[in-house]
C-alpha cells in the first residue's frame, strides 16, 4: 500500500490491484450524469469547507475537472469512491456531468481508498483520521500492524492516532475545530484525571499555550500529582502554570504553596553563584 502514497489516484489503484473498467473506452473514463453520482456513506471526512468548495469551482468553471472522480456502480447509480470534493465543485459549477473512472472495489477498499485519499490531501482533522482508522479495525476486524501497512504509517503512528479518542468529546471538538493541535492533545493524553484534562485544555486555549509550553505545564502538573499523591493536596492549574513561567525565566525550580491569606514561594538555588544569578534576574529592570 506505501507504493501507492503521495502519487495520486491511478498509483493508488495499482496498489489495489485494481483495474477501471473501460466500458467501451479506451482510457476507462467517462461522463456521468452528477445527478447519478452519490456520496460515499463510508467517506470519513465528516465536514467539507464550503469556501474552498466555492474555490474549487470557480477553477472548475475555467479549466473543467482536471482530474475524473473515481466510483463504483450500484444498479442504476454511482457511489463515489474517491473525488467527492470534485464532485461537490462540480455541483456548483453548475456542471450537469463529471468525468469518471469505474471501478469495482469491496466495501472494505472503498473505505480504505477514501481514507487514504483525505490523507494524501491532508483534508481529515485528528478525530476523522482517528475514526476512520478505528472503522477499518472494528469493522473489518484488522490489526493495527495491517492498517498502518496499507496506510503507509508505523504502528506506533496509528496507535497515537486512535489514542485521541480516548480524549473527552469537548476535546474532540477542540480538535475538529483547530483551537487545539494534534500536540496539544497527546500532551493532554498524560493526564489520568479527565476532569483535570478539560481544565487544562481549557486553560491552554485561554493563553494561547504552544505546545511546547502545554508539555511543560503537563509534566509539572503530573510532577505534583506524584509528590502529592498520598494527600488531598490539590494545586489549582494557574499555579502550576505560574511554576512552570517562573522557572523558565530563572532557570530553577520553583514552587508555589498556597494558603488561606498568604502563600510561600519557593526558589531552589545550588550554591552562591548560583544565587546572585538568580538574584541579578530578579532585580534586573525590563
Amino acid at each position: 500500500m506505501k507504493k501507492g502514497l503521495g502519487r495520486g489516484l491511478d498509483a493508488l489503484f495499482e496498489s489495489y490491484g485494481a483495474e477501471p473498467k473501460t466500458d467501451g473506452e479506451k482510457t476507462g473514463i467517462k461522463m456521468l450524469k452528477i445527478t447519478d453520482i452519490d456520496p460515499n456513506p463510508y467517506q470519513p471526512r465528516k465536514s467539507f469547507d464550503e469556501g474552498k468548495i466555492q474555490e474549487l469551482a470557480e477553477s472548475i468553471k475555467q479549466h473543467g475537472v482536471v482530474q475524473p472522480i473515481a466510483v463504483k456502480k450500484q444498479g442504476d447509480r454511482y457511489m463515489i469512491i474517491a473525488g467527492e470534493r470534485r464532485w461537490r465543485a462540480a455541483r456548483a459549477a453548475g456542471l450537469t456531468e463529471i468525468p469518471a473512472v469505474t471501478m469495482d472495489l469491496s466495501e472494505r477498499e472503498i473505505i480504505e481508498v477514501a481514507l487514504i485519499e483525505n490523507l494524501q490531501r491532508e483534508d481529515l482533522n485528528p478525530i476523522e483520521e482517528a475514526q476512520g482508522i478505528k472503522l477499518l479495525i472494528e469493522q473489518y476486524k484488522l490489526t493495527q500492524e495491517e492498517v498502518a501497512e496499507r496506510l503507509g504509517r508505523s504502528r506506533p503512528a496509528i496507535a497515537n492516532t486512535l489514542r485521541l479518542l480516548n480524549l473527552s468529546p469537548q476535546i474532540q471538538d477542540h480538535l475538529v475545530n483547530g483551537r487545539l493541535t494534534e500536540g496539544h492533545a497527546r500532551a493532554l493524553l498524560g493526564i489520568s484525571d479527565l476532569k483535570l484534562r478539560d481544565q487544562v485544555a481549557q486553560r491552554i486555549i485561554e493563553k494561547g499555550l504552544s505546545v511546547r509550553d502545554t508539555e511543560q505545564l503537563i509534566k509539572k502538573i503530573t510532577g505534583y500529582q506524584k509528590a502529592k499523591k498520598k494527600t488531598k493536596a490539590e494545586k489549582p492549574v494557574y499555579l502550576m502554570e505560574l511554576e512552570m513561567n517562573l522557572e523558565e525565566a530563572l532557570g530553577t525550580r520553583v514552587q508555589i504553596t498556597p494558603g488561606k491569606k498568604k502563600g510561600i514561594i519557593e526558589i531552589e538555588y545550588y550554591g552562591d553563584d548560583d544565587l546572585e544569578r538568580i538574584l541579578e534576574k530578579l532585580t534586573a529592570k525590563n
